[in-house]
């Protein structure tokens, strides 16, 4: 009997996660995200109301660092949406007459860390729950590349440089400071980064910290090529109904 995330050359491309009893499981979804920034914004209220009549998820962000500036949140499972209802719908009013400004398109795929054991609620809901979360208005976004370096290490090397990577973002989610959402994004931007990072939280200065706290590892600071460029935002929009 063939595997049913088999393809007809036999390569399973599923997501894989783990449960406590150590039997692997399998899920064949992920949530794709899509981050577009906008200048020249003069007014955000039309642009609001347009959201709250569409049923597609969204978030929209007010750009702390441009007065007219703004970014659209997207996600779905189908990438289809992008190139065909949200590229007709930001050609259209209010997105037609204010400015694209692509050098902070990001775009990424939830995965799985290969111990997860709900799946769906780590790659597809839980996603959508953080970023429309009212309590995380806050957010810092940014695409990062890894160096040669890394890949050349062995897999136990590799895993403890990520144990000390994650150990902060754990460490600040436990004292309430914030969360974040990792995107894998190989092959889906044109400056071929290997990842999306996104912070949210409700305040911004410990997203900040994070980010300080960061430079400091063995993977920012030996094993980067590229970092950034960053978007700081705060939410202005949330999808309703969106729950854990």
């Amino acid at each position: 009997m063939s595997h049913p995330f088999a393809t007809t050359e036999g390569l399973d491309i599923s997501e894989q996660g783990r449960t406590a009893d150590g039997e692997v499981v399998r899920l064949d979804r992920r949530l794709f995200m899509q981050l577009y920034a906008f200048g020249e914004c003069y007014r955000t209220d039309d642009i609001v109301e347009s959201l709250a009549e569409r049923s597609f998820g969204s978030v929209l962000y007010a750009d702390a660092n441009d007065p007219l500036g703004i970014a659209l949140l997207t996600f779905t499972e189908d990438p289809n949406f992008f190139v065909n209802e949200l590229r007709d719908y930001l050609r259209l009013p209010p997105f037609a007459g204010i400015e694209p400004k692509p050098e902070y398109t990001m775009m990424g795929r939830t995965y799985a860390l290969g111990n997860e054991a709900e799946l769906e609620r780590s790659l597809i809901t839980r996603p959508r729950q953080k970023v429309c979360d009212p309590a995380m208005p806050w957010s810092i976004w940014y695409p990062l590349r890894r160096a040669g370096t890394f890949e050349q290490l062995s897999a136990q090397e590799q895993r403890t440089i990520l144990m000390e990577h994650g150990g902060i973002g754990h460490a600040y989610g436990r004292a309430g400071y914030g969360t974040d959402i990792r995107l894998a994004c190989h092959g889906l931007d044109k400056n071929d980064n290997d990842f999306v990072v996104g912070l949210l939280g409700p305040e911004l200065y410990p997203l900040s910290s994070i980010v300080q706290r960061m430079r400091k590892t063995k993977q920012t600071s030996l094993h980067l090529e590229r970092l950034g460029p960053f978007f700081v935002g705060k939410a202005i929009w949330q999808s309703e109904g969106v729950t854990a």
